[in-house]
C-alpha cells in the first residue's frame, strides 16, 4: 500500500496566519492543540475527537470540507 499521509500533516499545509479563510483558522488552532490526533486517517475518529476536545472549531461543517480536500489530494 502507498503511503498516505495523516490528516494533521495534510492540515499543517493549509496554515496561514493571515488568512480569514475557515479551514485556515482550523489549521492554525490545530497546530496548538498538543492533543490532536497527529497519525490519523480515519474520518470518524477524527471527527469525534474534534467534536469533543476543539472548541477552537467553531462548525464542524470546516472539519468536513478540509476533511474533503484531504481526501482528494490523497486519490490515487
Amino acid at each position: 500500500m502507498a503511503y498516505r499521509e495523516s490528516f494533521y500533516r495534510f492540515l499543517m499545509t493549509q496554515r496561514d496566519p493571515d488568512s480569514s479563510d475557515d479551514i485556515a483558522q482550523f489549521a492554525n488552532n490545530a497546530e496548538h492543540d498538543l492533543s490532536f490526533p497527529k497519525q490519523e486517517q480515519n474520518y470518524e475518529k477524527l471527527s469525534n475527537y474534534l467534536e469533543l476536545n476543539a472548541g477552537y472549531l467553531p462548525s464542524m461543517t470546516i472539519f468536513d470540507q478540509a476533511y474533503q480536500l484531504y481526501k482528494e489530494k490523497m486519490a490515487y
